[in-house]
């Protein structure tokens, strides 16, 4: 057997492979989908069909007469742009400390950064309900967003470090010979070519914020819901309205989509260049 042949079989493998992981992971989203345009009796059909044997408007309109939807919406929205805002900031600014400048207990800050990440979410849910308590931002999106903040922060400086650590500091030495302050020349030179980093970093802490859906329940009252808490609206005491809810479902998913369709070239430049140094 030749050696292209060989390579030719394990190319369709890994083909089919990937076509296989792909159809388990897109399974969910087109049947989100599917659901949310067939009529209302077929969502709750024992014998469902695979394919949409009908298509109708009216979940949309349902799922916007439940409840407020444009209230939750712009509050995530507001909670999301947020976090990622404050934390693209401090996370940067953190990242370049750690991976530019040596200073003692750096190790240690290093290996807190990946301690915290360790902890569960739901271990802290108490304990950051009674410092909200105590601070007076309990039932507040300041509240949230701190919140927010304390677990997306630990991820966005170690993925920026990871970026930073990978262009050479020769880049800004040379740039600081030809005049350049250490500030000029991080903006001038390193910012650029970590834009890439920032915006994948981004997407993944805007995704975080957006879909969470357990301290937004626990720290938001009825009248402050996210999004997210705003589809527990579709289950009644006369049980779950599945086609409104993935409706739903499939609104809350349009703002990610778009800024995924906005920033894809960015994101997949960003991911491949954290991956190798050099």
């Amino acid at each position: 057997m030749s050696t292209v042949t060989v390579r030719g079989r394990s190319r369709l493998g890994w083909n089919l492979l990937g076509l296989l992981v792909f159809v388990i992971a897109g399974f969910p989203v087109y049947w989100m989908l599917n659901t949310a345009f067939k009529p209302a009796k077929d969502a709750i059909d024992p014998d469902p069909s695979l394919l949409p044997t009908g298509i109708t408007f009216s979940n949309f309109s349902r799922a916007l007469d439940i409840a407020d939807f444009w209230g939750p919406v712009g509050r995530s929205l507001i909670v999301s742009v947020s976090v990622v805002a404050i934390g693209i900031v401090i996370g940067l600014l953190a990242a370049l400390a750690i991976s530019r400048f040596a200073f003692r207990g750096r190790k240690i800050v290093i290996v807190g950064i990946l301690a915290v990440q360790m902890v569960p979410l739901v271990a802290m849910i108490i304990p950051v309900f009674l410092l909200l308590n105590d601070l007076g931002q309990y039932d507040k999106l300041s509240g949230l967003i701190l919140t927010y903040l304390t677990f997306i922060l630990p991820f966005t400086v170690w993925t920026l470090r990871g970026f930073i650590v990978n262009i050479p500091k020769e880049l800004e030495e040379a740039a600081m010979v030809d005049g350049c302050s250490r500030t000029s020349a991080f903006i001038r030179v390193v910012f650029p070519l970590l834009a890439p980093g920032m915006v994948a970093t981004s997407v993944y802490a805007f995704i975080q914020a957006w879909n969470e859906y357990l301290y937004a329940l626990m720290l938001l009252s009825q009248e402050n819901q996210t999004a997210t808490v705003w589809l527990g609206n579709f289950t009644t005491k006369h049980g779950t309205e599945y086609a409104p809810m993935m409706a739903g479902s499939t609104m809350m998913a349009v703002p990610i989509v778009v800024l995924f369709l906005l920033v894809q070239r960015k994101m997949a430049a960003g991911l491949t260049a954290g991956a190798v140094k050099g």
